[in-house]
Order: C-alpha cells, then structure tokens, then sequence
C-alpha cells in the first residue's frame, strides 16, 4: 500500500459500545511508514471494571485475562508516542474508536487530537461503495439474483428465503427461526423497557436520553436531581419506566439482570 505519510491502523477490544462510558481492554496499532517499515503495538489493559460476560463472548478475552495487566492511564503516553502524528485508519473508527480513544487520553491527562489528522475509515468506504439492501442479502445468503425487486410479495419471498438461509448460517435448523432471536443483540448492557429509555451498564441503570444520558444512574439521579425524576412522572413515559421511577423516589432501586 502506497502511502506519503505515517499511517497508523486502530482497533480497540473494549468493554462495550457506550463510547462514552466503556473501557479499553486491549489495543493494537500498525504504524506504516512511507519507506515500508512496519511497527506494531498491543497491549492488553485492565478496564477496572468486569469485562462482561457476552463480551467476552466475542473479543474472548476474560477478567483473569487482564487482572495483573496494567490500567490504560500507565500506558497512555507511550501509547500516544507510538501514534506520534501519524494519519489514521481502522474499521468504524470515526463513530467508536476514535472518540472513545480521545476519551481514554483525556481521563489521562493527555490530549489526542485525531481530527487534526487524515482519516480513512475501511467501514465508511465500504458501506458508500458495496450494496447493503435486499438484493444484495439476497444473493449473499441464497446466491439468486432478486427478479421483479420492490414487489411487495416478491421481496417478502426473498426475506423468507434468506431468514431460513441465516437459520442455517447462524442459529439451529431444530430450533428454527426462534434460534435468530438474540443474534444481532449481543451488547455490554441490557435494556430496561422496551422504550429503550434506561439502560444497564456495569450493574448500575442509566438513562439512554436527556441531560443525563449515560452520565449519571439513577441511583445519583434520585439523589442529586429528584426534581427530574418527578417531572418524568408528569411526562408520557411507559408505565414501566414511571413505576421504577416512582420507587427509585421512595429509595427502592431495582437489580440488574442475570448475566
């Protein structure tokens, strides 16, 4: 790959997908520089929080794993070090990586300035230049060209198909489709309502909105800003939503799910 100018490729294995929230677990970066010479950096980091369960699911790394690794905070300068002023690269970096990084730096007492800098996000590209829609699931999944496109029965027919197609890729054919039911919702935290308005993140519920989005759970909320919750109640949230707020008042708080 031809390149003027040092480029340094991200990934951050992280927590979760709160960027405003969630911690680093373990970071790599290739630095590509214009002569050819490749350096490569990573470092697995204790996030001082439990990693949870479905995420280790997925980046496979566990609590012990990182238990006696150090905090991001005794990493940070050499890890900006290493990025120096290069461009940078990555896959949905602009939307997580980049922010949460920025974050990560700032609670260090270190300034990351990535917008200074030439961006190239593999995932931007891709989803600007390769079709994401109903014929392109279509013959991914089945590997048919879809005829007589945005008839209403004709594209129902074709979801079918790749819905019992994704049942065999993904999910168990002895359970059938009821197997896809939580394929695409694996996340760090779980939902309260179905509202999606308060959500769970390391044991504690947040709102998902407002002036204390993912800032502040409720537990703070009760006792710091009571007049909030009260004007939630006036408000038309789901009865749900209104019934634990009106016990959190009474300092009756509830627990987080099972894991």
């Amino acid at each position: 790959m031809k390149i003027s100018r040092p480029l340094v490729i991200l990934d951050l294995e992280t927590t979760g997908t709160w960027v405003e929230k969630d911690k680093i677990v373990e970071i790599g970066l290739i630095k590509l520089m214009p002569d050819g010479t490749r350096l490569d950096y990573i470092k697995r980091v204790n996030p001082g929080m439990p990693i949870p369960p479905n995420v280790t699911r997925i980046i496979n790394i566990t609590d012990a794993d990182v238990k006696d690794k150090p905090c991001f905070g005794t990493i940070a300068k050499e890890a900006l070090s290493f990025l120096g002023d290069s461009d940078l690269a990555g896959f949905n970096i602009l939307r997580f990586d980049l922010p949460l990084l920025e974050r990560e730096f700032y609670n260090a007492n270190l300034n990351f300035h990535w917008r200074d800098r030439d961006i190239y996000d593999a995932q931007k590209i891709y989803h600007i230049h390769e079709k994401r829609d109903l014929m392109a699931a279509y013959f991914l999944y089945c590997g048919k060209k879809l005829e007589n496109a945005h008839s209403a029965l004709s594209d129902a027919e074709a979801t079918m198909d790749i819905l019992d197609a994704q049942v065999g890729e993904y999910g168990s054919t002895e359970l059938g489709i009821e197997s896809l039911k939580d394929i695409d919702y694996e996340r760090s935290s779980d939902y309260f309502d179905k509202e999606r308005k308060f959500c769970w993140w390391n044991g504690q519920l947040y709102p998902t909105f407002g002036k204390h989005g993912k800032k502040k759970h409720i537990k703070d909320i009760a006792k710091d800003d009571r007049e909030y919750l009260e004007w939630m109640l006036t408000k038309d949230f789901d009865n749900e939503i209104k019934a634990m707020i009106q016990k959190a008042l009474d300092g009756q708080f509830p627990k987080p799910p099972d894991k």
